[in-house]
Parts: C-alpha cells; structure tokens; sequence
C-alpha cells in the first residue's frame, strides 16, 4: 500500500490496486485500519448501517487541535452532510434533497448544452482543457443551480482546491491555507444566504432557506453556509476531475473516443463506463458504530474501515475484463459516487455534464490529441489532473 503513496503510484494506481486486491482483499494496514478492495465488500460496507463516518474529534485531538472548531477548514468539514451519522445526516439530507431533485438538474438541461457548445468553441486553438472546460463548466452549473453570481464564481476554484486538499495532505502547511480558503467560503457564502433570506431568487439557495417542507423546516444560517459550501465543491471539484480523466481514457482510446462521437446511444453507458474506468474518488472511509463482522473479520466499535473504490471498480468479479475500457458495457454501477446514505446528492449533475460535454467535444474536434505533460493534482483521495493541455 506504501507504493500508491508514490508519484509512480498515484500516476497510475491500478496495478497496484489488482496486486493487492488478488493477494489481500481484506487486510489490516499498519494504522490499524481495515482495508478492502473487492466490489462485493466495498459495495456491502457502504450500504451497511451497522457502518458510518468517523468523528474526528478525537483524530483532531490527537494531532494537537483540540481547537478544530475553531479552525474554519476543519469545522466546515465536520460539520457537513458529507460526515454526519444518523438522525443528522438523515435530517440534513431530507430537507436539502427536497430541493435538490432531478427535475432541477434536468431543467439545466438545455442551458448547459448551450454552454458546452461555447466552452468547446473556445478549444478552437488547442489550450489547457481544464482552464478552458472541465472547470468553467461545471463551476457555471453548480453556481447557476445555486444562484452564484457568474462574475464571482471563478473565484471559487483556488477557495475549493486549498480547502480540500487537507482530504489527501495533513500538514500544518496545508492546514494554513486551507483555513484561509474556509474563512472566505463562509464569509462569501453566508453574505449570499443573508441575501437570498431577505430576497429570494429561483435558485437552490433561496428554496434551502425559505421554503419549508411538510415539517415546516428550513435550513439555519450555519447550515446552509456549510451546506453550500459542500454543494460547490463538490459540485466542481470532482466533476472536473472526471471531465479530465474520462478525456484522458478517451483519446487513449481512438476507437472508444469514436463510438462516443458518433453513436448518440452509447451516451449514457459511455459516461457510467468513464466513472467506472477512471474514478476521481478513489477512496471512502468508514468507522464501526457496534461490534460487528465485515468480510468474516471481526470488528470494534470505533475500528477504522478504508474502501479503495477506484480497485473495486476493477474487480474482475464483478466487471468483465476491468482493465478495458468499454463505452457500451452495461454491467452494474461503478461505486464512485457512493453507496448507501451518503450515495453522491450531485451524481445526476455529474453525469448530465459528461453526457453533454464529451460527445460534443469530440465531433466539434474529432482531431483532438493530448499536447504537452498533463500536471496531476497530488494525492490519492481525488485523482484527476489540474491541468491538461491539448491540441486539435
């Protein structure tokens, strides 16, 4: 496991992945953790309720910051849906998942293929795809679905990539910065729900915070702060990830990239295959809530439990010839989106703008190659590439 650490390892971690998921598919790592890397067990620990996230507060503890809450980068994590158990979790969700709903993201639609055409046009010359459409893509869609101002949104791409990078690097460095990109996040965010309070707009924002349920409730201010906060970052951060990797895999793989280009029903399974094949979540944790068994291992309340998605959605048990990509194979969902309770809220989104963006690159540009050394974002957690040039 110490090799997927290395810059040869994170560069291309599925090798190694296949090494361990054949020799030790359920094993303790030297923290204590238990690791698994099979699609059957990963998919049955996130579906498990016996199974839940971690409290930090006592790894927080541990590393000397018994003041995380009043570290903003670590309390807008801990705070988040993203972290929480049951009965919280299960109130923060229902009231955000009422708003956020497929009729929502299907009403984007048609704005969003209006908006990939533009970004595809501006790849014209060639240039960095993430600077120029994996990033201003969905930074526009989650921001328009929001209702943030088109004029700050790009502001938001340094915000969120020094705000998360404490998810792969846990240094007092990193830690820093990302504390500094917490405090703007909050501050920004929490002026837009103060606004959106006092006049509503036809935004995802204005309905968390002014239209009740049948319960009659809303989100509070802090809540909805940390709740958009978690919305946006997610909403681009992996998304972008995935625009990019799924590119990569595409034009390294001409007669796939074709079938995207020119076989409009290949669209859908193209873009589960491209989450499949190349996932930017590779890693999901977990934290035993009882006394319990996983995989015919016995474990404690409190033990640790790591699930290496992006090995699981090669796991020839489930995927026929994994290591191939194949756009029209429909075998099953991958898991990178989750399972269970904490299955990804933006997934839809996510898949909207792949189904769009990919095809229509490829026929505007059916000569697009890669042009230069692509710069991968460091770290194991999300894998996705900040910047990638190419040419047409």
């Amino acid at each position: 496991m110490h090799e997927l650490t290395q810059p040869e390892g994170r560069e291309d971690p599925y090798p190694r992945f296949d090494a361990l998921r054949r020799t030790a598919p359920v094993v303790l790592a030297e923290d204590g953790a238990l690791v698994l890397t099979r699609y059957a067990e990963c998919h049955a620990v996130l579906h498990d309720h016996s199974l839940g996230r971690p409290d930090n507060e006592e790894f927080f503890t541990a590393l000397g910051l018994g003041n995380w809450k009043d570290l903003p980068a670590l309390w807008t994590l801990n705070s988040s849906m993203l972290l929480a158990n049951p009965p919280r979790h299960t109130r923060l969700r229902r009231l955000v998942s009422r708003s956020f709903t497929a009729r929502r993201v299907q009403a984007l639609k048609e704005s969003v293929a209006a908006l990939v055409d533009d970004l595809v046009e501006g790849l014209a010359d060639g240039g960095d795809f993430v600077e120029k459409l994996a990033f201003p893509l969905p930074v526009a869609v989650i921001g328009e679905l929001l209702g943030v101002p088109e004029a700050d949104r790009p502001g938001f791409q340094p915000l969120v990539r020094d705000w998360t990078r404490i998810l792969d690097v846990f240094d007092l460095d990193a830690l820093a910065l990302a504390n500094e990109a917490a405090t703007s996040l909050r501050a920004y965010l929490g002026d837009l729900v103060d606004e959106r309070r006092r006049a509503p707009q036809d935004d995802l924002l204005s309905a968390l915070v002014t239209e009740p349920g049948g319960d009659g409730e809303v989100l509070d201010r802090e809540e909805a702060v940390t709740m958009a906060a978690l919305l946006f970052s997610a909403g681009f951060e992996t998304t972008t990830h995935l625009l990019g990797n799924g590119l990569v895999a595409l034009l390294e793989h001409p007669d796939q990239a074709a079938l995207v280009r020119d076989d409009p029903a290949v669209v859908a399974t193209a873009a589960e295959e491209l989450v499949r094949y190349d996932s930017s979540v590779q890693i999901t944790n977990r934290v035993a809530l009882a006394d319990t068994e996983v995989a015919g291992v016995p474990v404690a309340a409190g033990d640790r439990l790591v699930c290496y998605l992006g090995a699981a959605n090669r796991d020839p048990d489930k995927f026929t010839d994994p290591d191939r990509l194949d756009v029209t194979r429909n075998e099953g969902g991958p898991l990178s989106f989750g399972g269970g309770i904490h299955y990804c809220l933006g997934a839809p989104l996510a898949r909207l703008e792949v189904q769009l963006a990919l095809p229509r690159l490829l026929a505007r540009h059916p000569h697009l190659r890669l042009d230069g050394t692509p710069q991968r974002r460091e770290g194991l957690t999300l894998r996705g590439y900040l910047s990638l040039p190419v040419a047409v």
